[in-house]
């Protein structure tokens, strides 16, 4: 039998609300994904505005250490898109990440993949999409 490592969680939002632009909101965000998920922060989750100097490029970045990986994240001014990544060695429910954050940024398509990691593991599948006219996933 192949050992699990972890889960990886991927989402690529497409379209979200303007919680995406406001580092508060980011922050209440991730506080309140931490706790759906039951993890443990470790530290102060980092959010900062990068690329200022780029329209196309500007928004904010996250990094919250939890006590078995990371949650990190990057959120576009500009069109508003978002890309999250959880990785964690103590298992997850894709579904409530998924209700979080459609609750904080209310994001029109999500794209997910979610995999099991380790050395020796294959990917678990491709991409899905959601999409907020279709409230259904593909």
């Amino acid at each position: 039998m192949k050992n699990i490592w972890g889960q990886h969680l991927l989402l690529d939002l497409a379209d979200c609300n303007t919680n995406v632009c406001k580092k508060e909101a980011i922050a209440t965000f991730v506080q309140e994904l931490v706790e759906a998920i039951d993890m443990k922060v470790y530290g102060e989750p980092v959010i900062v505005h990068f690329a200022e100097h780029s329209y196309e490029a500007a928004g904010y970045s996250l990094v919250q250490l939890i006590e078995t990986s990371a949650i990190t994240g990057h959120f576009s001014d500009n069109n508003r898109d978002a890309y999250l990544d959880i990785f964690s060695c103590k298992t997850f429910a894709e579904h409530v990440v998924i209700q979080v954050v459609k609750k904080h940024f209310n994001p029109q398509e999500i794209f997910s993949a979610f995999l099991d990691r380790g050395a020796t593991l294959p990917e678990r599948g491709p991409f899905r999409q959601w999409r907020q006219t279709e409230k259904e996933w593909k």
